[in-house]
């Protein structure tokens, strides 16, 4: 929960619940369940965890961000955007209905925020949206997380079904080709996250998986975000061409992302349009 976060495609964290379980093989080294062990509390874990509701001074926090709005907007040039639930999952079935009516309701008091609402269970989101979702809040951004080609095909087609002014897919941590983001009906997201696993027991992330990832959203009109290589041992340098670790550390700083980010020698971070931020003339959005 924060003002300011280190994920580089967002600018604040608020978590109404904490608590969740592993779906599929991206959860095995979750970071929200080893920052809660390091928390010494591990309850919220698994299906029968204890879902906690945070306090009520952290659910203030986007009433808070925004009355700041026209602040940050001065600074910043566009409009805050808020990941929602890092330490939980906004559809989990064992969320209380309760707490997602009132995280629904500060998100429809808090219109000048983007809401990043991002899931693993996509499946759920149809009978767990407000009655009032119609085709969708203007200031929420709805996503799933798939990590490798099954779980795009997966996880894809239900998102793409489900009415929002913009739908993303998280490919992280990638430990696995993306595969074709066009699975044959013409739908894409309109944005794509990717970022490779993080930690002592990453995973690798090869670098061709990524160039596959950025050249088909170029080609589809899909915004590209290379969030991180997640560790050096899955950066290009290493990897391709034979740098030192320290070496590529130099060239290519954790600045950039754990592991960082360079891609065929620069940063990709784009953003998607939306119809919130004033952006008119083209899908993408660009700037951080």
């Amino acid at each position: 929960m924060g003002d300011t976060t280190e994920i580089s495609w967002t600018d604040s964290t608020f978590n109404p619940v904490i608590g969740c379980q592993h779906v599929s093989p991206g959860c095995d080294h979750c970071y929200a369940e080893a920052q809660n062990a390091f928390r010494q509390w591990t309850r919220g874990w698994g299906p029968h965890g204890e879902r906690r509701r945070t306090s009520t001074a952290a659910w203030r926090k986007p009433l808070q961000w925004n009355a700041d709005a026209p602040r940050f907007q001065r600074e910043h040039g566009r409009r805050r955007r808020v990941f929602c639930a890092s330490l939980a999952d906004v559809f989990d079935n064992q969320w209380l209905p309760e707490w997602r009516a009132d995280l629904f309701a500060t998100i429809r008091a808090t219109p000048a925020l983007d809401w990043q609402l991002l899931t693993k269970r996509p499946q759920n989101i149809a009978r767990m949206l407000p009655p009032d979702w119609g085709t969708g809040y203007p200031n929420v951004w709805l996503g799933t997380t798939t990590e490798a080609e099954p779980y795009y095909r997966q996880r894809w087609p239900v998102l793409a079904a489900v009415p929002a002014n913009v739908r993303f897919v998280s490919y992280e941590p990638a430990i696995g080709a993306l595969g074709p983001l066009d699975l044959g009906d013409g739908r894409v997201p309109d944005w794509l996250i990717d970022g490779g696993e993080s930690g002592g027991h990453a995973r690798i992330k090869m670098p061709d998986w990524s160039r596959s990832a950025r050249d088909q959203c170029a080609e589809q009109g899909v915004a590209y975000f290379l969030k991180q290589h997640g560790t050096y041992a899955s950066n290009p340098l290493v990897l391709e061409r034979g740098v030192s670790v320290r070496e590529a550390m130099t060239i290519d700083p954790p600045a950039n992302g754990k592991g960082g980010a360079l891609l065929d020698g620069r940063l990709w971070r784009d953003f998607p349009y939306d119809s919130c931020s004033g952006a008119t003339s083209t899908r993408r959005l660009l700037g951080g």
